[in-house]
């Protein structure tokens, strides 16, 4: 009867055990399959140039400092070369449509690499290309280029004519040069 008892005695610890690493593996995970590793290379690739935010920053500030020197209140924005906004200031007694006038000269200013003057005049020939949505074909707005390639926009909203907002911009674009 002894042999019987530690029979089944071994028996059930060996089943436990059996069962314990089935249940083990039945728990883990699958193993991940291996991730696709890829070098993305020669023409599939490219290197920009962006501002800092402490570029932006100061141009910001420069250009919001020209306008306070002739008592104009306007707004500022610098926005990157996709159009996303790196800082804005608005300034004492801006109007309150000027920040977003400022922001749109800015994209349209790097969208197209052009002072946004000279944008507004096409409008005559190509009518059309106010309807682009978060353009503003007004004076105001400046782009900030590298090697000839745009990669910034200063847009100034708030002074009585474009031709001061433009100015401004101007005076924000010729800050990062120094």
């Amino acid at each position: 009867m002894k042999k019987i008892l530690l029979g089944a005695t071994a028996a059930a610890v060996v089943a436990a055990g059996t069962f314990g690493v089935v249940s083990a593996n039945a728990a883990a995970p699958a193993a991940a399959p291996a991730a696709v590793m890829a070098d993305a290379v020669n023409d599939n690739t490219m290197q920009t140039t962006h501002l800092t935010i402490e570029a932006a920053t100061k141009a910001a500030q420069a250009t919001l400092d020209a306008a306070e020197q002739e008592n104009q209140r306007v707004s500022v924005a610098v926005v990157d070369r996709n159009g996303n906004t790196i800082v804005t200031l608005r300034g004492d007694g801006a109007g309150p449509q000027s920040y977003e006038s400022a922001v749109k000269k800015a994209y349209t200013a790097v969208s197209w690499n052009a002072p946004t003057s000279v944008l507004a005049g096409r409008l005559a020939n190509a009518p059309t290309l106010k309807d682009i949505p978060g353009t503003l074909f007004l004076a105001g707005g400046a782009p900030v280029t590298a090697k000839g390639a745009p990669i910034a926009g200063i847009g100034v909203a708030g002074a009585p004519s474009g031709d001061l907002d433009e100015k401004f911009a101007q005076a924000g674009v010729a800050t990062l040069g120094k």
